[in-house]
């Protein structure tokens, strides 16, 4: 189902329909701009941060005096960072560049929210192993988060993905501590990633988003979930404890098409076939209730990243959106599955889904609010002290 076609598509799809003249990008992202050359905002934005980032000589030095770091502060112990290994593509490489390239000792964590896909554990098992790593899986409390991701589907908002998310990094955060690890590596990256549109999702990290959705729809009481609170996240991890988290993958020419064709190799690495597929819950997230929901296909922005970062032309990529999201038969096996797997009734499923679809700011949260204009203040303050 395209945009225009959606039942709901005069509220979600504000404007007359046009696509970017460089990338895939259209106006079923309702907060798209164009110039008067046809590029959207998305491509203006990729530009202006490669152009800050610097050129190859400058990201070699960057990245070489991060390396410096990490090892000055690793010295004498266990580790000198921490990362989160899901078995996708982006950190699977990472982990490979960090020991390989880098000579460095990640302590590197899983965090196991239920979804995992056979393959998807299969693949980490070879990467650690391959790669000597000490693997730490971390297991959130099943009946809470089914009964948080249950809470957002009730919802009905676009980013279902949140309670995932914010659980990987709160629980990545909290086994650093513990380890007295002060920094993460991430492997994002504008190469591959630098689009996804702000009103196709919203901030997981926003603790007071998670508790409005969960204090209006769910019914388990969060004990053991992990969670980041603002004044944590914004203030104590950066200012007090001093954490950082630093993307290598931007310092180096990553391609991925070639990153997947070195995993392959050299560690065992087995394609999903979609980004983040390596859970079964964001498949059928993204590739489903995304697209029938809310007429948006996330495949426009991974494609137009690669467009822009030069790995694949416009053309190629409407060659691929060309391809079916799911297989029907797949679909309606993962459908079965994921409804079931949530507790959730197939009639609770359809009415949610044909419902009117809403968004985050429907429910507390903390875009531009009192308490997120506090915490900034307060960081700027705690920058100057220190100095």
């Amino acid at each position: 189902m395209t945009y225009a076609d959606h039942p709901y598509s005069q509220i979600l799809h504000k404007h007359p329909y046009q696509e970017c003249s460089r990338c895939l990008m259209d106006t079923s992202d309702p907060r798209i701009t164009f110039d008067d050359k046809g590029v959207c905002n998305h491509c203006r934005k990729y530009d202006a941060y490669i152009a800050g980032i610097g050129d190859t000589h400058q990201r070699q030095a960057k990245l070489d005096t991060l390396v410096a770091h990490l090892k000055r502060q690793g010295k004498g112990k266990p580790y000198d960072c921490i990362m989160g290994l899901s078995g996708g593509v982006d950190s699977s490489y990472l982990a490979w560049l960090a020991v390989k390239k880098l000579d460095l000792r990640p302590l590197v964590v899983h965090v196991d929210a239920g979804w995992n896909s056979e393959l998807a554990v299969n693949n980490i098992q070879s990467i650690v192993q391959r790669l000597g790593l000490d693997l730490h899986t971390l297991v959130v409390d099943w009946e809470e988060i089914r009964d948080l991701q249950r809470a957002y589907f009730r919802a009905g908002i676009a980013n279902l993905d949140v309670p995932q998310d914010h659980a990987f990094f709160a629980a990545l955060l909290k086994e650093a501590r513990k380890y007295g690890i002060r920094d993460i590596l991430n492997g994002g990256n504008m190469q591959t990633e630098s689009i996804l549109p702000e009103a196709w999702g919203y901030d997981a990290s926003d603790s007071t988003s998670i508790k409005g959705i969960h204090d209006r729809f769910g019914s388990v009481r969060l004990k053991r979930y992990p969670m980041t609170s603002n004044l944590e996240r914004l203030i104590i991890n950066p200012y007090v404890r001093r954490m950082r988290s630093h993307r290598p993958l931007e310092y180096i020419d990553y391609n991925k098409d070639e990153a997947k064709e070195l995993l392959r190799s050299e560690l065992g690495w087995r394609d999903y076939g979609g980004k983040h597929y390596e859970s079964v819950f964001t498949k059928f997230f993204q590739a489903h209730y995304l697209p029938t929901k809310f007429g948006y296909d996330k495949r426009l922005a991974h494609l137009s990243s690669l467009i822009v970062s030069g790995q694949i032309t416009k053309q190629q990529a409407r060659a691929e959106m060309q391809s079916p999201l799911y297989d029907p038969i797949e679909l309606e096996e993962d459908r079965i599955y994921w409804v079931k797997k949530l507790g959730l009734t197939m009639d609770e499923y359809s009415q949610i889904m044909a419902a009117r679809p809403s968004t985050y700011q429907d429910f507390p949260n903390s875009e531009n609010g009192r308490l997120r204009r506090t915490m900034r203040m307060a960081a700027k303050v705690y920058r100057k002290v220190l100095r």
